[in-house]
């Protein structure tokens, strides 16, 4: 990829979840969003030739993204079978693109057990299923020396009191507007857009 553009616009033709889950908060990483993410973690570091994990991975955006900025090799976990299989679909199409490996886990967070250097994750909000976002971090900590990590910029103070627990320290921090489209029965408008927190942690 020669540009963050470039990034976005191969990002933007993947596959999205095909009947999203309200119980397991399935909205999808923006492609532009995803794209600069992706891009600031390959600036300090964080991505060519690393070995990482998309936790909670949905179609697969962020590890797909790290494999077309060269990462070497990308777990895509997630415990819905449908969002494993759309994750497959997706690294297929742009297998030729990269040389990374790719190993895909239809499971629950809980049950990973391997150590890599850089964790990526979009987790669950924690709004439907209480403390779920927590149930991420604290497998994130005990997987890499590097997390990042969105959430709603209204638990800020939460990031930043389980970051102490764990003895990490916030290096980075991005604020984005997220925008979620409507598709569940709930949803009154169009589309709402969300005030979220890109964290970047470190082990200390």
């Amino acid at each position: 990829m020669r540009s963050k553009r470039e990034l976005a616009v191969e990002l933007s033709k993947l596959q999205d979840f095909e009947n999203p889950s309200i119980a397991l908060e399935q909205y999808s990483t923006p492609s532009e969003i995803a794209a600069d993410w992706l891009w600031q973690a390959m600036m300090l570091g964080d991505i060519g030739n690393r070995v990482i994990l998309d936790a909670g991975c949905g179609p697969g955006i962020l590890g797909i993204g790290s494999l077309l900025l060269g990462a070497k090799t990308v777990y895509f976990l997630d415990k819905s079978e449908s969002s494993i299989r759309i994750a497959e679909e997706n690294v297929a199409r742009i297998k030729d693109k990269v040389t990374g490996k790719a190993i895909f886990l239809h499971q629950d967070i809980d049950l990973f057990d391997e150590t890599v250097n850089i964790v990526l994750q979009n987790p669950p909000f924690g709004t439907k299923v209480r403390h779920r976002d927590k149930k991420f971090l604290e497998s994130a900590f005990k997987s890499a020396n590097i997390v990042y990590s969105m959430h709603k910029w209204s638990t800020k103070k939460f990031v930043e009191s389980i970051v102490k627990d764990y003895d990490f320290s916030i290096e980075h921090v991005w604020r984005y507007e997220f925008p979620i489209k409507a598709q569940f029965k709930h949803h009154k408008k169009p589309k709402v857009r969300v005030d979220v927190g890109l964290w970047r942690m470190v082990k200390k």
